[in-house]
This record gives structure tokens, C-alpha cells and sequence, in this order.
């Protein structure tokens, strides 16, 4: 059963994360067991982990839904963010090590070659910024951070965002990327901890705008 609840679980996240399943659309148990290939049991445990991560929200007539953003829920979730963020960045500039350094520069440069490629690829964007900022969180080495910045990172408004770059905004983000890995590399962790607050802020304001 576990393995099935996982499959469901899974593949609803991605249709979600894609927006193939978009905010306020009905999730009924019988149509996603088919479309996961599953029974509708481990598709309802799939829904009530989805629902304790905000992907999913439950009606008072106890229907799911994906979960709808207002402007206000994305200000939130991207101010949490940069708190967070920018707090696991100047922990990271005390605490990081040689070999985490080199991970994030090895991450920057295979970054340049997706945004400075012909066709960017968007998905290969996403995850190498994903790697990046999960590599200054585990530097950071505090637990607590992780827990509480895995649930506001894997919100489909914060992929849903980068999805949405255009090539000035990707290589805007690489930029500061680069700028991130000195200010680590040196310790300083006021430039980390305030380089991290743009960082977001910016990536909050470009979703703005892609939204206007």
C-alpha cells in the first residue's frame, strides 16, 4: 500500500507542481486512482499528504481542492522565504566547508550552460536552483530551518515562479548565485544573510510582474 500511496502522491504533486491539476480544481478519489493507476485508497492518503503540505485544500463539505493563492498568501510565502533563507545564508557563511563550496560553484556553472544555452531549458533551470539553495541549507546545519523552509520551498507558487523567468531574470538569478557562493566562500555573513534577502525579494518581484 505504501508503494501505491507513494505513486499517487507523487505523480498528483507533479501535475500540480506543473499546473496540469490548477488552483480550485476538484480532486475526485475515482478519476485520480485512474489517473494514477492506483486504487482510491492510497489516492486519498495521497491527498491528505498533499493537504498537510498545502498543496491541497479540504471544503467544509469535506471536498479537496488544489489550493488557490491570493496575492497576499504569495507575499507571505515569499516574505517567510527570504526570512528563512536569508537566516540559513548567514549560518551557512559561518559553517560552510571547502567541498560544499565547490558543490554550489559546480552547481553555477552548469547553471551558465542552461541559461546560456539556445533554448533554455526550464526544468533543468529549476532544478539546479533547487540544488543550490538546498546545499546552503544543509550548510547552514540547523534542522529546525529545514523543516520549516522544505514546506514553503516546495510550494507550487515558488516553482510556479521560476517556471516563469525569462532569459534577463535567469541570468539575473545566476548572477546572484555567483555573488551568494563569494560571500560564503569568504564568511561574511552580512553580505550572505543581505545578498539572500534580495535574492528573494527579487524572484517575489518578478513573479509580480509575470503576474500583472
Amino acid at each position: 500500500m505504501k508503494k501505491a500511496s507513494d505513486q499517487a502522491y507523487r505523480i498528483l504533486r507533479e501535475k500540480i507542481l506543473s499546473g496540469e491539476l490548477p488552483p480550485g480544481h476538484q480532486l475526485k478519489e475515482e478519476e485520480l486512482a485512474d489517473l494514477c493507476r492506483v486504487s482510491r485508497t492510497p489516492v486519498r492518503e495521497a491527498i491528505r499528504q498533499l493537504e498537510t503540505e498545502l498543496f491541497v485544500r479540504r471544503s467544509d463539505s469535506q471536498r479537496s481542492y488544489v489550493a488557490e493563492w491570493t496575492e497576499a498568501d504569495v507575499a507571505e510565502v515569499f516574505t517567510l522565504r527570504g526570512m528563512l533563507e536569508s537566516h540559513a545564508a548567514r549560518l551557512a557563511a559561518s559553517r560552510i566547508d571547502s567541498d560544499t563550496i565547490a558543490a554550489l560553484k559546480q552547481v553555477n556553472e552548469e547553471m551558465r550552460a542552461v541559461v546560456t544555452a539556445e533554448i533554455l531549458d526550464d526544468e533543468a533551470f529549476l532544478a539546479l536552483n533547487e540544488r543550490f539553495h538546498s546545499l546552503i541549507l544543509h550548510a547552514s546545519a540547523s534542522e529546525r530551518l529545514a523543516g520549516l523552509l522544505g514546506r514553503l520551498v516546495l510550494q507550487p507558487v515558488v516553482h510556479l515562479t521560476a517556471l516563469a523567468y525569462e532569459r534577463e531574470q535567469v541570468n539575473r538569478s545566476l548572477s546572484e548565485h555567483v555573488e551568494i557562493t563569494e560571500a560564503l566562500e569568504r564568511g561574511d555573513t552580512e553580505w550572505a544573510e543581505a545578498l539572500m534577502t534580495a535574492h528573494i525579494r527579487r524572484a517575489y518581484n518578478a513573479r509580480r510582474k509575470h503576474a500583472a
